[in-house]
């Protein structure tokens, strides 16, 4: 009896052995990501979609479905703009709340009226399902009325927001959120150190670190295109472009993009010893388990032995 069990003890032992760091890769098995998140839909989005399209970047931008211009001379994008110069670029578009309501000081009602009006807008005028959004205003760093960040995460996710970006930054930090309502990104495009952060991106190598740390990176940088006419720096948001893009270990894509993809990874069905793994989301996802790169595609399970 004792010995059938200590056999038992070695064989789960045995078992376990199996069991190692994995790690989410991207798409085609990439270690990185970049994003860009720009706000309010202003005329200067023009000029920054065809930057980003130019350099094959993908970014999100956040719009305030009550401010779409009614002409060329208005501050903010027309509908038509918004098609043909952001929609047909391949980048997204995303909840700015209708009337750039801050969150943290606006009771629940008047939030979910504002997040609901800006989201139904946007899909209705371009034809598309919406789920991101970026805080506006001072979003949640601040709380009047009532409010609390539990409240508007509990109700954005009623609201079927999936993420939802801060404009609080991580400087320098390229881990993925632990909390998507509360999305931080990497730092603002005027940040004095942001060129020494994006070297230090470029320059993170899986194979290089210990086991436990070779976590999948993101580069998320946000902002206001009008800031770049304010500061005279055009010539800023393109060197950042010429230096985060053409890298063969970063993948480029849009914030839903990078949210469906974690979220298809997470969906992912393991046996106890980690050796089976079903995939039942509807896209190939790749994961690394100590060093060596894996995937597996939708419906299907893959063996590691």
């Amino acid at each position: 009896m004792h010995q059938r069990g200590f056999g038992l003890i070695l064989k789960t032992r045995k078992e376990c052995k199996k069991m190692r760091y994995r790690m989410l890769r991207y798409i085609d098995g990439k270690p990185k990501a970049v994003t860009f998140s720009y706000d309010d839909g202003c005329r200067q989005d023009i000029i920054l979609s065809q930057l980003l399209y130019k350099y094959k970047l993908k970014g999100t931008f956040n719009l305030n479905s009550d401010w779409f211009g009614k002409n060329v001379n208005d501050q903010h994008l027309t509908k038509e703009e918004i098609k043909n110069y952001i929609i047909s670029n391949g980048h997204e578009i995303a909840v700015h709340g209708a009337q750039h309501l801050a969150n943290g000081n606006v009771r629940s009602v008047n939030g979910i009226y504002d997040v609901l009006k800006c989201r139904l807008d946007l899909e209705r005028e371009f034809d598309c399902i919406v789920r991101g959004m970026a805080y506006p205003d001072t979003g949640i760093s601040l709380f009047q009325n009532n409010a609390s960040f539990k409240k508007i995460r509990n109700y954005l996710i009623d609201l079927d927001i999936v993420y939802a970006r801060s404009f609080n930054t991580k400087g320098g930090n390229f881990e993925l959120p632990d909390d998507w309502h509360n999305l931080i990104p990497t730092a603002h495009h005027d940040d004095e150190k942001l060129f020494t952060y994006i070297d230090s991106f470029l320059n993170f190598k899986p194979t290089d670190v210990y086991p436990a740390k070779r976590s999948p990176k993101l580069f998320y940088l946000w902002g206001h295109s009008y800031e770049f006419d304010q500061n005279n720096n055009w010539d800023r948001i393109e060197k950042i472009c010429q230096a985060l893009s053409g890298k063969q270990d970063i993948w480029y894509a849009t914030n839903i993009e990078i949210y469906n993809y974690v979220s298809a990874y997470n969906s992912l069905i393991f046996s106890a010893n980690g050796t089976k793994i079903y995939n039942p989301s509807v896209q190939t996802v790749w994961f690394d388990i100590d060093g060596v790169t894996h995937s597996v595609n939708p419906n299907e399970t893959l063996r590691i032995e």
